[in-house]
């Protein structure tokens, strides 16, 4: 298939929109899970095994345009203005992390999807400092970190294994 054909454009669009109804799905069916232990704000992110795979499989720019789509809708859909600020900030620093690792060939999906999870909630976090002006809250980024990474390998761990199994659509 010839980059920018009819085909493929045709072929990107409609897994980007199935991507985006799974990525609103798992993010609802989350929302309906119950807190994870005592911490608050605590999620698996099991639609970031989404872009995990977007990353791999189709292509950057669109791995892009999936997570600003997703925080967008879902916001708009689940939460507020604050939701989507506090998701826009963690899924850029995320995306941002992933981008660059996922161009070194030596670093498996998972490790990826580790730190993405990691930096999503940098990302958040750094930004409920800046909106709270405070310091207080780098206690709980030390929690964060080790659940960033524990729910990173998780959906780490679910994209590489639906990326095994379709290999038929992966990006040239």
């Amino acid at each position: 298939m010839k980059p920018g054909s009819r085909r493929e454009i045709t072929l990107r669009t409609a897994y980007s929109g199935l991507l985006i109804a799974v990525m609103l799905v798992l993010g609802y069916i989350e929302s309906l899970l119950p807190a994870v232990g005592a911490v608050p704000g605590i999620k698996l992110g099991l639609s970031n095994s989404v872009l995990i795979f977007a990353v791999y499989m189709l292509n950057l720019p669109t791995a892009w345009a999936l997570m600003v789509l997703k925080v967008l809708l879902s916001g708009l859909l689940f939460g507020g203005a604050s939701t989507i600020l506090y998701a826009m900030s963690g899924g850029v620093l995320s995306m941002l992390s992933m981008t660059l690792l996922s161009r070194m060939k030596s670093m498996h999906p998972v490790t990826v999807s580790m730190v993405g999870g990691v930096m999503h909630n940098v990302g958040q976090v750094a930004m409920a400092m800046i909106l709270f002006k405070t310091n207080q809250l780098l206690y709980y980024m030390a929690v964060l970190i080790f659940v960033g990474m524990a729910c990173g390998a998780l959906t780490g761990v679910c994209a590489s294994s639906v990326m095994k199994h379709l290999k038929s659509i992966r990006k040239n």
